[in-house]
Protein backbone atom coordinates (compact mmCIF):
# COMPACT_ATOMS: atom_id res chain seq x y z
CA UNK A 1 0.00 0.00 0.00
CA UNK A 2 1.70 3.49 -0.80
CA UNK A 3 1.73 6.38 1.18
CA UNK A 4 -1.34 7.81 -0.43
CA UNK A 5 -3.89 5.11 0.12
CA UNK A 6 -2.17 5.04 3.63
CA UNK A 7 -3.50 8.74 4.47
CA UNK A 8 -6.41 8.33 2.84
CA UNK A 9 -7.26 4.62 4.48
CA UNK A 10 -6.38 6.56 7.91
CA UNK A 11 -8.47 9.55 7.40
CA UNK A 12 -11.32 7.15 6.40
CA UNK A 13 -10.98 5.62 10.32
CA UNK A 14 -10.64 8.74 11.67
CA UNK A 15 -13.94 10.08 10.33
CA UNK A 16 -15.84 6.70 11.43
CA UNK A 17 -14.59 6.65 14.61
CA UNK A 18 -15.34 9.96 15.25
CA UNK A 19 -19.12 9.12 14.11
CA UNK A 20 -19.15 6.33 15.96
CA UNK A 21 -17.73 7.97 19.13
CA UNK A 22 -20.18 11.07 18.61
CA UNK A 23 -23.18 8.80 18.21
CA UNK A 24 -22.35 6.28 21.44
CA UNK A 25 -21.70 9.67 23.54
CA UNK A 26 -25.40 10.91 21.83
CA UNK A 27 -26.56 7.59 23.59
CA UNK A 28 -25.05 7.85 26.55
CA UNK A 29 -26.16 11.59 27.05
CA UNK A 30 -29.78 10.01 26.23
CA UNK A 31 -29.16 7.11 28.69
CA UNK A 32 -28.19 10.02 31.92
CA UNK A 33 -30.83 12.20 30.61
CA UNK A 34 -33.56 9.28 30.63
CA UNK A 35 -31.97 8.46 34.46
CA UNK A 36 -31.69 11.59 35.50
CA UNK A 37 -35.23 12.58 34.31
CA UNK A 38 -36.76 9.47 36.24
CA UNK A 39 -37.60 10.35 40.24
CA UNK A 40 -39.44 8.79 42.92
CA UNK A 41 -42.45 10.78 42.22
CA UNK A 42 -42.85 8.48 39.44
CA UNK A 43 -43.06 5.29 41.18
CA UNK A 44 -44.38 6.81 44.71
CA UNK A 45 -47.28 9.57 45.26
CA UNK A 46 -48.11 10.87 48.39
CA UNK A 47 -51.56 12.56 49.58
CA UNK A 48 -52.40 13.89 53.11
CA UNK A 49 -55.15 16.51 54.57
CA UNK A 50 -57.11 17.74 57.66
CA UNK A 51 -60.66 18.25 57.35
CA UNK A 52 -63.00 19.78 59.69
CA UNK A 53 -67.06 19.14 59.51
CA UNK A 54 -69.89 20.41 61.16
CA UNK A 55 -71.37 16.75 61.97
CA UNK A 56 -70.70 13.37 61.74
CA UNK A 57 -72.89 11.03 59.44
CA UNK A 58 -72.76 7.47 59.30
CA UNK A 59 -74.94 6.29 55.81
CA UNK A 60 -77.07 9.54 56.86
CA UNK A 61 -77.63 9.48 60.86
CA UNK A 62 -76.08 11.20 63.01
CA UNK A 63 -72.75 9.57 65.10
CA UNK A 64 -72.16 13.27 66.55
CA UNK A 65 -74.22 16.29 65.90
CA UNK A 66 -71.04 18.64 67.26
CA UNK A 67 -68.07 19.30 64.62
CA UNK A 68 -65.19 16.48 64.10
CA UNK A 69 -61.47 16.66 62.52
CA UNK A 70 -60.17 14.45 60.15
CA UNK A 71 -56.89 13.79 59.76
CA UNK A 72 -55.67 11.57 56.65
CA UNK A 73 -52.78 9.93 54.50
CA UNK A 74 -52.48 7.61 51.86
CA UNK A 75 -49.27 6.70 50.18
CA UNK A 76 -49.46 5.33 46.25
CA UNK A 77 -47.25 2.99 44.74
CA UNK A 78 -46.22 2.61 40.77
CA UNK A 79 -50.19 4.13 40.28
CA UNK A 80 -51.96 0.66 41.85
CA UNK A 81 -51.52 0.39 45.40
CA UNK A 82 -51.95 2.48 48.26
CA UNK A 83 -51.86 2.06 51.71
CA UNK A 84 -53.09 4.92 54.45
CA UNK A 85 -55.39 5.95 57.09
CA UNK A 86 -58.03 7.76 58.57
CA UNK A 87 -58.84 9.19 62.62
CA UNK A 88 -61.75 10.78 63.40
CA UNK A 89 -61.42 13.44 66.34
CA UNK A 90 -64.11 14.72 68.62
CA UNK A 91 -63.29 18.37 69.71
CA UNK A 92 -66.78 18.36 72.22
CA UNK A 93 -68.30 16.72 74.87
CA UNK A 94 -70.96 15.37 72.99
CA UNK A 95 -70.35 11.55 73.35
CA UNK A 96 -70.73 11.72 76.72
CA UNK A 97 -74.73 10.33 77.58
CA UNK A 98 -77.05 8.36 79.19
CA UNK A 99 -79.29 5.84 77.87
CA UNK A 100 -81.67 4.70 80.09
CA UNK A 101 -79.84 5.67 83.19
CA UNK A 102 -76.64 3.68 82.15
CA UNK A 103 -73.61 5.48 80.27
CA UNK A 104 -72.92 3.74 77.60
CA UNK A 105 -71.13 7.03 75.88
CA UNK A 106 -68.14 8.23 77.37
CA UNK A 107 -66.50 12.08 76.97
CA UNK A 108 -64.84 12.08 73.91
CA UNK A 109 -63.75 15.98 73.63
CA UNK A 110 -60.20 16.10 72.42
CA UNK A 111 -59.64 12.38 71.67
CA UNK A 112 -60.33 10.43 68.61
CA UNK A 113 -63.30 7.96 68.56
CA UNK A 114 -61.98 6.15 65.60
CA UNK A 115 -58.99 5.46 63.74
CA UNK A 116 -59.43 3.22 59.87
CA UNK A 117 -55.87 2.27 58.37
CA UNK A 118 -56.25 0.31 55.27
CA UNK A 119 -55.00 -1.08 52.16
CA UNK A 120 -56.06 -1.07 48.54
CA UNK A 121 -55.43 -1.23 44.59
CA UNK A 122 -56.58 1.65 42.62
CA UNK A 123 -55.90 2.29 38.72
CA UNK A 124 -57.41 4.68 35.97
CA UNK A 125 -57.77 2.54 32.71
CA UNK A 126 -58.19 4.85 29.48
CA UNK A 127 -59.75 4.23 25.54
CA UNK A 128 -55.43 4.24 24.93
CA UNK A 129 -55.04 1.50 27.71
CA UNK A 130 -57.46 -0.91 26.28
CA UNK A 131 -59.59 0.00 22.58
CA UNK A 132 -62.46 -2.01 23.73
CA UNK A 133 -63.56 0.98 26.71
CA UNK A 134 -65.48 4.00 25.43
CA UNK A 135 -64.40 6.10 28.25
CA UNK A 136 -61.63 6.04 31.59
CA UNK A 137 -63.15 3.42 33.86
CA UNK A 138 -61.73 3.89 37.67
CA UNK A 139 -61.83 1.59 40.25
CA UNK A 140 -60.35 0.85 43.62
CA UNK A 141 -60.81 -2.17 45.71
CA UNK A 142 -59.90 -1.99 49.80
CA UNK A 143 -59.69 -3.48 52.94
CA UNK A 144 -60.44 -1.63 56.05
CA UNK A 145 -59.88 -2.50 59.54
CA UNK A 146 -62.06 0.48 61.48
CA UNK A 147 -60.81 0.33 64.93
CA UNK A 148 -62.65 2.14 68.14
CA UNK A 149 -60.99 3.04 71.46
CA UNK A 150 -62.39 2.58 75.04
CA UNK A 151 -63.31 5.83 75.30
CA UNK A 152 -65.99 5.05 72.80
CA UNK A 153 -68.41 3.22 75.76
CA UNK A 154 -70.67 0.54 75.36
CA UNK A 155 -72.19 0.64 72.33
CA UNK A 156 -69.82 1.98 69.83
CA UNK A 157 -66.79 0.05 71.33
CA UNK A 158 -66.27 -2.23 69.02
CA UNK A 159 -64.51 -2.75 66.02
CA UNK A 160 -64.98 -4.29 62.61
CA UNK A 161 -64.09 -4.53 58.93
CA UNK A 162 -65.06 -3.56 55.49
CA UNK A 163 -64.38 -4.38 51.95
CA UNK A 164 -64.83 -1.42 49.47
CA UNK A 165 -65.37 -1.38 45.61
CA UNK A 166 -65.83 1.49 43.78
CA UNK A 167 -65.73 2.18 40.25
CA UNK A 168 -66.28 5.64 38.25
CA UNK A 169 -66.53 6.77 34.54
CA UNK A 170 -65.06 10.41 35.19
CA UNK A 171 -65.15 11.66 31.47
CA UNK A 172 -68.74 11.44 31.14
CA UNK A 173 -70.80 14.04 32.06
CA UNK A 174 -72.37 13.08 34.90
CA UNK A 175 -69.23 11.50 36.43
CA UNK A 176 -71.11 8.30 38.25
CA UNK A 177 -69.30 6.84 40.71
CA UNK A 178 -70.85 3.97 42.17
CA UNK A 179 -70.05 2.12 45.29
CA UNK A 180 -70.08 -1.23 46.97
CA UNK A 181 -69.40 -1.82 50.62
CA UNK A 182 -69.55 -5.22 53.13
CA UNK A 183 -69.25 -5.29 56.97
CA UNK A 184 -67.82 -8.57 57.13
CA UNK A 185 -67.03 -8.11 60.59
CA UNK A 186 -70.37 -6.64 62.69
CA UNK A 187 -73.17 -6.90 61.09
CA UNK A 188 -72.26 -8.30 57.87
CA UNK A 189 -74.52 -5.61 56.55
CA UNK A 190 -74.08 -4.47 52.79
CA UNK A 191 -74.61 -0.97 51.50
CA UNK A 192 -74.55 0.53 48.20
CA UNK A 193 -74.30 4.30 46.71
CA UNK A 194 -74.65 5.81 43.35
CA UNK A 195 -73.49 9.22 42.96
CA UNK A 196 -74.16 11.84 39.92
CA UNK A 197 -72.30 14.89 39.42
CA UNK A 198 -70.82 17.40 37.39
CA UNK A 199 -67.23 19.54 37.42
CA UNK A 200 -67.26 23.23 36.45
CA UNK A 201 -64.52 25.22 35.92
CA UNK A 202 -64.36 28.34 37.24
CA UNK A 203 -60.80 29.39 36.50
CA UNK A 204 -59.00 26.50 33.91
CA UNK A 205 -55.63 25.78 34.28
CA UNK A 206 -52.84 26.99 32.72
CA UNK A 207 -53.02 23.94 30.31
CA UNK A 208 -55.59 21.33 29.05
CA UNK A 209 -54.01 18.67 31.10
CA UNK A 210 -53.87 20.85 34.04
CA UNK A 211 -56.90 20.58 37.46
CA UNK A 212 -59.08 23.43 37.30
CA UNK A 213 -57.68 26.72 39.55
CA UNK A 214 -61.25 26.93 41.09
CA UNK A 215 -63.88 24.50 40.28
CA UNK A 216 -67.80 24.06 41.43
CA UNK A 217 -69.09 20.23 41.99
CA UNK A 218 -72.98 19.95 42.70
CA UNK A 219 -73.85 15.86 42.99
CA UNK A 220 -76.04 13.76 44.37
CA UNK A 221 -76.13 10.34 46.09
CA UNK A 222 -78.56 7.96 47.02
CA UNK A 223 -77.60 5.04 48.94
CA UNK A 224 -79.08 1.51 49.93
CA UNK A 225 -78.80 -0.54 52.75
CA UNK A 226 -79.61 -4.17 53.46
CA UNK A 227 -81.22 -5.64 56.35
CA UNK A 228 -78.22 -6.56 58.09
CA UNK A 229 -77.01 -3.10 57.67
CA UNK A 230 -80.43 -1.15 58.31
CA UNK A 231 -81.10 -2.90 60.94
CA UNK A 232 -77.46 -2.13 62.70
CA UNK A 233 -78.18 1.42 62.64
CA UNK A 234 -81.80 1.93 62.65
CA UNK A 235 -84.40 0.81 65.43
CA UNK A 236 -88.27 0.75 65.85
CA UNK A 237 -90.43 2.33 68.08
CA UNK A 238 -90.31 -0.57 70.57
CA UNK A 239 -86.30 -1.01 70.50
CA UNK A 240 -86.09 -3.82 68.07
CA UNK A 241 -83.92 -3.52 65.37
CA UNK A 242 -85.39 -2.31 61.51
CA UNK A 243 -84.62 -5.62 59.61
CA UNK A 244 -85.93 -3.65 56.78
CA UNK A 245 -83.98 -2.80 53.29
CA UNK A 246 -84.34 -0.20 51.39
CA UNK A 247 -83.41 3.26 49.94
CA UNK A 248 -80.90 5.36 53.16
CA UNK A 249 -79.68 8.45 53.05
CA UNK A 250 -79.79 10.94 49.55
CA UNK A 251 -77.37 13.55 49.88
CA UNK A 252 -77.54 16.84 47.67
CA UNK A 253 -74.13 18.36 47.94
CA UNK A 254 -72.45 21.32 46.34
CA UNK A 255 -68.35 21.70 46.82
CA UNK A 256 -65.86 24.01 45.86
CA UNK A 257 -62.33 23.29 45.21
CA UNK A 258 -59.44 25.67 45.50
CA UNK A 259 -55.71 24.63 43.86
CA UNK A 260 -54.04 27.53 45.23
CA UNK A 261 -50.57 26.08 44.23
CA UNK A 262 -48.96 23.23 42.88
CA UNK A 263 -49.16 20.42 45.82
CA UNK A 264 -52.20 22.31 47.85
CA UNK A 265 -55.87 22.23 47.59
CA UNK A 266 -58.21 24.04 49.91
CA UNK A 267 -62.13 22.82 49.54
CA UNK A 268 -65.34 23.32 51.30
CA UNK A 269 -69.06 21.83 50.97
CA UNK A 270 -72.70 22.00 52.14
CA UNK A 271 -74.79 19.31 51.68
CA UNK A 272 -78.26 18.20 52.90
CA UNK A 273 -79.27 14.60 53.65
CA UNK A 274 -82.30 13.14 54.06
CA UNK A 275 -84.37 9.60 53.94
CA UNK A 276 -86.90 10.86 51.15
CA UNK A 277 -87.76 7.49 49.43
CA UNK A 278 -88.55 5.02 52.44
CA UNK A 279 -90.92 5.86 54.83
CA UNK A 280 -90.16 3.40 57.56
CA UNK A 281 -86.56 4.24 57.46
CA UNK A 282 -87.21 7.44 57.79
CA UNK A 283 -89.35 7.23 60.75
CA UNK A 284 -86.55 4.90 62.38
CA UNK A 285 -83.75 7.68 62.07
CA UNK A 286 -85.71 10.06 63.74
CA UNK A 287 -85.38 7.55 66.97
CA UNK A 288 -81.71 6.94 66.29
CA UNK A 289 -80.69 10.36 67.90
CA UNK A 290 -83.72 10.61 70.44
CA UNK A 291 -81.53 10.71 73.50
CA UNK A 292 -79.30 13.34 71.75
CA UNK A 293 -79.00 16.77 70.38
CA UNK A 294 -81.10 15.88 67.06
CA UNK A 295 -83.93 13.55 66.37
CA UNK A 296 -85.42 14.90 62.71
CA UNK A 297 -84.74 12.28 59.45
CA UNK A 298 -82.75 15.32 57.39
CA UNK A 299 -79.23 17.12 58.33
CA UNK A 300 -77.46 19.98 57.14
CA UNK A 301 -73.62 19.73 57.39
CA UNK A 302 -70.91 21.70 55.70
CA UNK A 303 -66.96 21.08 56.09
CA UNK A 304 -63.52 22.27 55.31
CA UNK A 305 -60.66 20.35 53.84
CA UNK A 306 -57.09 20.75 53.18
CA UNK A 307 -54.97 18.18 50.91
CA UNK A 308 -51.71 18.18 49.89
CA UNK A 309 -50.69 15.61 47.14
CA UNK A 310 -46.87 14.89 45.60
Amino acid sequence: MNTKHLVTVACAAAFCGGVWAAENANANAAVEVEEESSSLSDYVSIEAGIALDSKYLSYGVVDNNDPIVTPSACITFFDWMFVGFDAIFDVTPYGRKRIDGERVYMNRGGRYQEFDPYVGIAHAFSPEDCEYLPTTVEFSLDYCYEYHPESMGKVWGEHSQFITLEVGLPDLWLEPKFTYERDIDRDNGTYLNLELGHTFSLIDGESEDDDPVLSLRPSVGQGFGNGQRVGYYLWKENDEPLDHSGLMDTCIKLELAWNFCEYFTLSGYVAYSDFLFDRQIRQASRYYEAHGKWDESYNFICGLALNFAF
